[in-house]
């Protein structure tokens, strides 16, 4: 097993090697603007599914509660309208202004207070969010290859940091284009080779039986408009709340705009997000079936599910199916974690040094060799941070990891969704100098106001749609603070 991932990584390591040659810290940042938009399209379906996906939503299939049998779908199905409004929004947007990083627009419209904010709140989302996805991952390879051979919690999180580190240090976005779409073929293949191991171990022949085997089985609902907004699960809630994380998480976030920044054209940009969110819908079908799978397969042959849904993939690909599938598995895992960490640690230093240290700015005499030695700087600081505030998610982490990272999407991606929405929809002008309050308190009032809806509002709870919520009173803070502009 270990000699497997070894030769994995030797894989990933000669990419870098291959891609970096000749990079400056514009190429780290921006990949010379030369990337082909099939490859940043397919590459982009392992960054936005994760190691989340590929445990925690088959693991959800059947826990119950939120996002349980085919619910999930309905947020799937709301991505596809956030992905229309990304593409024939925000990228013209983008490529009109020749963005680096996509927080200097609201430096551009609101002024350098508002230009901060943003870029916090994406720091503090992806840090935290990369975080969690980590978290499962580091889990995982503790629980069943790296603890079982004597090697601490802490020490698995570093490795994993540190080879992610190695591979995106010198060629950045350029290299992580070509990585990930390495990664999503892994991912994809591990999920589909798992699902045909566990049909032949059911004595399931064919793709035809294979389909009818889920439908009829008692995992298979995939909308829900019965329990009214109260259901966490309510099918306009999740499909609401599906197009909204998809505006913010992809189309308000660094991490995911790099890359699309990185294509030629805003053409070949389009073209991308339309052939990456059709190939996402069947790639999530692929996971809720394969959780529905398990659970028919773990009732069939009387395995214990175990108490932690996040961990039911990996007990059964490991502990009930043969060695071969555990390697499929754990090449899969990998795959679907790194494709999306090793872009996270690279959005977070461009952020932090176009953003923060001014590498962008007009008239910088900043040399480019100290450029390139302190966004090396940047880069080993983010590795660090996030392998303590994993090792810190381990110690009080109990829920499953999927609902805590978009419950958390929806407090720190909300000020973003309000900034952008009032930016771009209104002509309207700030006091620049508030917007910081007004971005503070609206995540602290949606989450008083979350924790009393159901005595408030009759049952009703918001769920992830808590991140309407929170844009929302961004927005009517921003209005308060706001006034017209002298030319109107």
């Amino acid at each position: 097993m270990l000699g497997i991932i070894a030769a994995y990584f030797l894989v990933l390591l000669a990419i870098s090697r291959y891609t970096s040659r000749g990079a400056s810290n514009a190429t780290f940042f921006t990949a010379d603007k030369s990337s082909p938009w099939f490859l940043v399209a397919f590459g982009m379906i392992g960054a936005s599914l994760s190691g989340v996906t590929f445990i925690s939503v088959p693991g959800t299939v059947g826990a119950g509660g939120k996002d349980m049998a085919f619910s999930y779908m309905q947020m799937v199905y709301g991505y596809m309208l956030g992905y229309l409004v990304i593409a024939t929004v925000l990228l013209p947007l983008y490529y009109r202004l020749k963005l680096v990083s996509i927080y200097e627009y609201l430096g551009q419209r609101f002024g350098p207070v508002s230009y901060k904010i943003g870029a916090f709140y994406f720091l503090l989302s992806r840090t935290l969010g990369a975080s969690l996805r980590l978290l499962l991952v580091a889990i995982v390879l503790q629980q069943f290859v790296l603890g079982p051979l004597g090697l601490p919690m802490p020490l698995t999180v570093a490795v994993t940091i540190a080879l992610i580190w190695v591979y995106t240090f010198s060629g950045g976005i350029k290299t992580i284009v070509i990585t990930d779409t390495l990664q999503t073929v892994f991912m994809l293949l591990s999920v589909v080779l798992t699902i045909v191991f566990i049909a032949q171990r059911m004595e399931i022949s064919g793709i035809g039986d294979l389909i009818s085997t889920v439908q009829e089985g008692p995992y298979s609902q995939m909308f829900f408009f019965d329990g009214g907004w109260s259901d966490a699960n309510n099918f306009w809630k999740q499909f609401i709340s599906g197009a909204l994380i998809t505006i913010v998480m992809t189309g308000l976030d660094q991490d995911m705009m790099q890359k699309n920044l990185t294509c030629r054209s805003l053409k070949d940009a389009q073209k991308n997000m339309a052939t990456f969110s059709v190939i996402l819908i069947i790639a999530n079908l692929l996971f809720v079936g394969l959780g529905a799978l398990l659970y028919m397969y773990a009732d069939t042959m009387s395995i214990a599910i175990p108490e932690r849904s996040d961990l039911l993939h990996p007990t059964i690909a490991l502990d009930h199916l043969p060695p071969m599938v555990g390697v499929i598995f754990i090449l899969g895992l990998i795959a679907a974690a790194y494709s999306s960490a090793d872009s996270a640690l690279t959005s977070l230093t461009t952020s932090f040094c176009v953003d923060f240290l001014g590498f962008n700015k007009a008239g910088s005499q900043q040399p480019e060799s100290a450029k390139r030695r302190t966004r090396i700087y940047v880069h080993i600081g983010f590795s660090v941070l996030l392998c303590l505030i994993i090792v810190g998610f381990d110690a009080v982490n109990k829920a499953a990891v999927l609902g805590n990272l978009f419950t958390l999407a929806g407090y720190t991606y909300g000020p973003l969704l309000g900034l952008y929405s009032f930016g771009l929809f209104t002509k309207r002008t700030i006091q620049d100098r508030y917007a910081l309050l007004v971005c503070l308190l609206a995540p602290m009032v949606s989450y008083m106001i979350n924790t009393q809806s159901a005595d408030w509002l009759g049952g009703f709870t918001f769920g992830h749609t808590i991140i309407a919520l929170n844009g929302l009173l961004t927005f009517v803070g921003l209005w308060m603070i706001s006034h017209r502009k002298i030319d109107e």
